[in-house]
């Protein structure tokens, strides 16, 4: 006696509502959210159009900071702003970035920024362009690496701090 052929997973047609809801759990649903799913707080061209505003409003600091202060606090709070200016550049390139996501990329680059002064590259473009001595620095200085980690953290609890407020506000 011969076996009726079994559908092959081609020939197949997909399981319909009511046989998926009927068909026995295997395992336990997971409980855990994906990474994934997460809720737009915001549309992208508004977080665009704030990141810009932060982005310009933190080069403004930093050269209120530059021409009115001088000695260390000059020189770390730029380091900071540094990193903020960072995080708001890519929440603009990245608008539906997590704020996490943003300050920890911005803190990197930051890092890799200063850590490349070790090789001597960046001071030789700074020597013949302010542009490159702005952006790049020209040497090494350890402490930075903190002050860094500080304006990543303030970007991030800003950025965050925003996304819950915008959050809140959008639910009735």
């Amino acid at each position: 006696m011969r076996r009726p052929a079994r559908p092959s997973a081609r020939t197949a047609r997909p399981l319909t509502s009511q046989a998926r809801a009927a068909r026995p759990l295997t395992t336990a649903p997971s409980t855990a959210r994906p990474l994934t799913a997460r809720p737009l707080t915001a549309r992208p061209f508004t977080v665009r159009a704030v990141a810009a505003v932060a982005a310009v409003g933190t080069v403004a600091a930093g050269l209120a900071v530059r021409a009115g202060a001088d000695g260390a606090f000059a020189k770390y709070a730029g380091s900071a702003l540094y990193t903020v200016l960072l995080c708001a550049l890519l929440a603009l390139c990245a608008p539906r970035a997590r704020p996490l996501v943003v300050a920890s990329t911005a803190l990197g680059l930051s890092w890799a920024v200063e850590f490349g002064q070790l090789t001597g590259v960046p001071a030789e473009l700074s020597a013949h362009s302010t542009a490159a001595r702005l952006v790049l620095g020209s040497t090494f200085n350890a402490p930075d690496l903190f002050w860094y980690a500080v304006g990543a953290a303030v970007a991030w609890s800003v950025h965050a701090g925003a996304r819950r407020l915008a959050a809140s506000s959008a639910t009735p």
